[in-house]
């Protein structure tokens, strides 16, 4: 392409994949003078001063932020499809202070996942999952805030409730019967884990999109890194290169993602493996994207 890619995406990184071992406010004020980056996704702060301190270098830095929510529910082993009611209204609970958070932070949403599932329990999760999403959605919309549910894989790793795709995509259609402030997030690393293409992923869920993140992934079992483990570009037996984010941009132009006038977020999750360098993956990660976007034909 001719145009820069900085014309149709704001590009991003999510923060504490980039720089697991990096201080947070050294991290954001580093990615902030960088000016590759027009976004930054950004989570949970552990302190009052901390996150007051990241406001003010979010301010100066006319980034777009954005608040993934995952980390709230991970690491705490919460589910937002919880077939537990008490279960599920922990889980809610973290969701609605996220949203106040990511407001304070000056983001205009959030981004969170599905829980774990069983196949006995699925329609129950599904519903619980509704119940969850539409609470968030409800506070979310008092606030003029809009909330994303990521497409994850649903039996490798994470082993989430939504997707695959066509299964993202009732659930989104439902979503928006309801609330027009609910998209999906969907990942270039996890199409491999939930065993489909750029084209398919993208078209299946094509009027529920609202952002966007590309990375890798090692689907051959038995293999380093095997599973949501967002490895650099170039992996040992991973999947995704060059030749995939070339052929996620076409499909995105074809499906018309391609928007100068309001253009979507669109980070990079990747993250250094083992004693792997930071600094080095995030500079392979821009020249991936840098060589892709020069391949793809105008």
């Amino acid at each position: 392409m001719r145009d820069s890619i900085h014309k149709y995406f704001q590009i991003g990184t999510i923060q504490w994949m980039s720089h697991p071992r990096r201080d947070v406010l050294e991290s954001i004020k580093a990615f902030a003078s960088d000016d590759f980056f027009d976004a930054l996704e950004i989570t949970q702060f552990n302190d009052d001063e901390t996150r007051k301190k990241a406001k003010k270098l979010l301010e100066q830095s006319h980034l777009k932020v954005c608040y993934g929510a995952q980390p709230r529910l991970l690491g705490p082993k919460l589910n937002p499809n919880d077939i537990d009611e008490e279960g599920r209204k922990k889980a809610e609970k973290t969701l609605i202070e996220a949203v106040d958070e990511a407001e304070y932070l000056g983001a205009k949403g959030i981004a969170y996942l599905a829980g774990k599932w069983s196949p006995e329990t699925k329609d129950e999760a599904y519903n619980q999952l509704l119940k969850t999403t539409r609470a968030v959605c409800d506070y979310a919309a008092t606030k003029g805030m809009m909330v994303e549910i990521e497409v994850f894989d649903y039996d490798m790793d994470k082993a989430t409730l939504i997707g695959p795709a066509p299964y993202a995509a009732k659930f989104a259609a439902d979503m928006r019967t309801t609330h027009n402030n609910f998209g999906l997030l969907v990942d270039l690393s996890h199409f491999p884990t939930t065993y489909e293409t750029s084209q398919f992923v993208v078209r299946t869920l094509r009027p529920y999109i609202t952002h966007f993140h590309i990375g890798n992934a090692v689907v051959k079992k038995g293999a380093e890194a095997y599973g949501d483990m967002h490895p650099r570009f170039g992996y040992p037996n991973s999947a995704n290169d060059v030749a995939e984010l070339v052929d996620f941009f076409r499909v995105l132009k074809e499906e018309g993602f391609f928007n100068p006038h309001d253009p979507y977020v669109l980070s990079f999750e990747v993250k250094p493996w083992g004693d792997e360098d930071e600094d080095i993956i995030l500079a392979n990660t821009k020249r991936v994207i840098n060589r892709a976007w020069a391949l793809l034909e105008d």
